[in-house]
């Protein structure tokens, strides 16, 4: 069994690194205005919410972005209203069981903002905000491992694309667990129990993915070098 969870009579499964993209698809929907935007958020597909908040993860990047969802950064840039980009870009959605959530807290923002300029109703943008929506494609890879310390060992060069698929995009396959990592470690015991504490402490939204490498390659290495594992 991969991924999965053993018994008190088996042993731990295997972990199966997996590989993916994300496939940035135009819905064929270009807005001008904020009530335009308002007006797509409420019936675009909770997958162009998904992009629009996690993809540009798998974007390379030159230099620091203001903000990590791209509407907080088309109202700063196109719309030029500060005001309301800061207020968006403190949605986190990992604080939102499920899209639809996070999708109502975006339209009491920007409605809670039209309410206070009236011409943010009318003014056209700078550039058009493009809704995008994703697919992911997943890619099974040859790479094992049947314990923490095994993976620990391959973090350091563990695609960045896979991690993305196994702590990010993993919230949605496994939302009781919280990633698949964690789904994995509950078979190896208070071991496990405290790598998954500290992968709680993680956070995967406000920062890179490189960063997050590190991180939890630093929770790792600070269980195992404690000398708790076997």
């Amino acid at each position: 069994m991969e991924n999965g969870v053993g018994t008190a009579q088996d042993p731990p499964s295997e972990f199966a690194v997996k590989d993916c993209a994300l496939l940035a698809i135009a819905t064929g929907r270009r807005v001008y205005t904020l009530s335009e935007l308002r007006g797509g958020l409420e019936s675009v597909g909770e997958a162009s919410i998904y992009y629009h908040f996690w993809g540009s993860l798998l974007q390379p990047r030159f230099g620091e972005r203001e903000y990590n969802n791209d509407f907080a950064g088309w109202v700063l840039h196109s719309l030029h209203d500060a005001r309301l980009a800061e207020r968006m870009a403190m949605l986190d959605p990992r604080e939102y069981p499920d899209l639809s959530e996070l999708r109502f807290d975006l339209l009491e923002i920007i409605d809670e903002r039209l309410d206070e300029a009236d011409y943010l109703h009318w003014m056209p943008a700078a550039q058009p905000f493009q809704f995008m929506r994703s697919q992911i494609v997943v890619f099974s890879t040859d790479k094992r491992v049947s314990t923490p310390a095994e993976l620990l060992a391959i973090l350091p060069t563990l695609p960045v694309s896979s991690l993305f698929y196994h702590f990010i995009d993993a919230r949605r396959r496994v939302p009781e667990a919280g990633d698949d990592f964690s789904a994995w470690l509950s078979d190896f015991g208070d071991m496990g129990q405290r790598l998954r504490d500290g992968l709680t402490r993680v956070d995967p939204y406000f920062a890179t993915l490189g960063t997050l490498r590190d991180q939890i390659s630093t929770i790792f290495a600070a269980e195992l070098e404690d000398g708790h594992a076997a």
